[in-house]
């Protein structure tokens, strides 16, 4: 391990302090440290007390591991223009030492937001702010095999040199150190509570008469699942088993208190490297099949459902209409192709253009949240459908979460096939799209399926 070294800290801290002699002064150092487990990493940070929040990109390329609350931009209105004004002023305050141009080193802020502000919060998501995206005070980066830590101060005119250094190697010495590994019992499932399954059935009957009405053409309706466990869940545990199991998914866990929101979600959002944006039209789902010879059965007749095209081709319209103002040298090839996932598969088609001066990735965000294949077509009709009729609260659940970093890059998901963990219990989320000829039994199913992720994960909960 590649330790910072005491003079290092000090010529960079000594400068911050000279700085803060009349204001408060934010620091941030980035060094390249020798390769560490981002789970190693999570789990010896839990003594710490404070909250951890973990990403790992759909091929794993890029990790990232947050420890710590340095600040938080968690604006009440305005959410999107809000937070990329904030956070725009807080690099500004920032003494940035990173001498690497890597994706998700620096200054990164890492979060997400609730689905739907407009709706009442209910105390299942206490914890979780409408939008919140923090600045850590530890971040864990590994970048195509390449590890670094940043570590990010806040510096006022009282801080004690001696202090800040022996607060840093005391971080220091988590990465090389290695906790005895307490042993659990296996983790089970005790008990699954479905809530209000008929009258999510009848929700989508009333879906489908407003949508011959002429009041919407798609409108996407969720459902929750709560588990009980035999014992409080171990989110390390958890997080490496949707390493394990979930490929081609994001994977992300974000703990506020004794809460934590995970999942594995296979949707894109965005992604920006500068001016180059990826975007990703990610709707219409089938299972996997039992073999091979099944499984091409499915992806085939995936590829030619009308229900299944006309629920993509939604996704693919909002995408093009939603960026066409913020974009130049707009990509989108002319039909889907399989994307396969471990219990699931979907119709994939990717979107590349280039960012217009001016614009970052929040205004893509806003534009392109929610997507047809979590809101529906047109937004504004089926999300005041959602919010009539849907009874549960979604909170983060079918929102963006994601990072930006100082180096003008960021990614953010679609917060899908995801839990809310709450000790020894668990709401798991999943919906589907309601079109026109929609049947309640069958749509009732492929919430059944789309559960089946998550569910997998804990089935095969294991001790610690």
């Amino acid at each position: 391990m590649v330790l910072i070294t005491e003079e290092q800290v000090e010529t960079i801290l000594t400068n911050a302090l000279q700085q803060s002699q009349r204001n408060n002064q934010l620091v941030s150092y980035t060094k390249k440290i020798d390769p560490i487990s981002p789970l190693h990493f999570f789990n010896q940070t839990k003594k710490l007390g404070k909250s951890r929040l973990f990403w790992a990109s759909s091929d794993r390329e890029l990790v990232l591991v947050a420890v710590g609350n340095l600040v938080n931009i968690t604006p009440t209105e305005s959410r999107f223009s809000k937070t990329k004004k904030q956070w725009e002023q807080l690099l500004n305050q920032f003494i940035i030492h990173n001498p690497y141009s890597v994706s998700g080193t620096g200054v990164v802020a890492i979060g997400g937001m609730c689905f739907d502000p407009k709706k009442p919060k209910t105390p299942l998501w206490q914890h979780y702010n409408d939008s919140d995206m923090t600045i850590p005070e530890l971040l864990l980066t590994t970048n195509s095999g390449q590890c670094y830590l940043t570590v990010n101060l806040k510096i006022t005119k009282d801080t004690l040199l001696e202090e800040l250094i022996a607060q840093i190697k005391q971080w220091e010495e988590m990465l090389v150190h290695s906790d005895p590994e307490e042993t659990l019992e296996p983790l089970t499932i005790e008990k699954k509570i479905e809530k209000e399954a008929d009258y999510w059935k009848k929700s989508v009957v009333k879906a489908t008469e407003e949508i011959r009405k002429g009041t919407a053409e798609k409108i996407v309706l969720a459902r929750e699942m709560r588990l009980q466990f035999n014992r409080n869940v171990a989110i390390g545990n958890i997080i490496e088993n949707l390493l394990e199991t979930q490929p081609n998914s994001y994977v992300f866990a974000f703990e506020k208190g004794q809460d934590c929101f995970l999942g594995a979600t296979p949707e894109r959002l965005v992604k920006v490297e500068k001016d180059l944006l990826l975007s990703t039209c990610l709707a219409g789902t089938a299972p996997r099949g039992k073999t091979e010879e099944e499984d091409r059965n499915i992806a085939y007749h995936l590829l030619h459902d009308e229900k299944n095209l006309q629920e993509h081709d939604f996704v693919v319209q909002m995408i093009r209409e939603a960026i066409s103002d913020y974009c130049f040298d707009v990509d989108i090839p002319e039909g889907p192709v399989i994307y396969p996932l471990k219990n699931l598969q979907h119709l994939y088609t990717p979107v590349t253009a280039k960012l217009k001066r001016g614009y970052s990735i929040f205004d893509i965000v806003r534009e392109l949240h929610p997507t047809p294949a979590l809101g529906g077509s047109p937004k504004e009709a089926s999300m005041a459908f959602i919010r009539e009729y849907e009874r549960m609260d979604r909170g983060w659940y079918g929102a963006p979460i994601g990072w930006v970093d100082s180096n003008e890059h960021g990614e953010f998901a679609v917060a899908i096939r995801s839990a809310l963990v709450q000790q020894k219990e668990a709401s798991l989320f999943a919906g589907c799209g309601v079109v026109e000829h929609s049947n309640p039994d069958m749509e009732y199913e492929e919430t059944n399926i789309k559960f089946m992720p998550m569910l997998h994960v804990f089935e095969q909960g294991k001790g610690e």
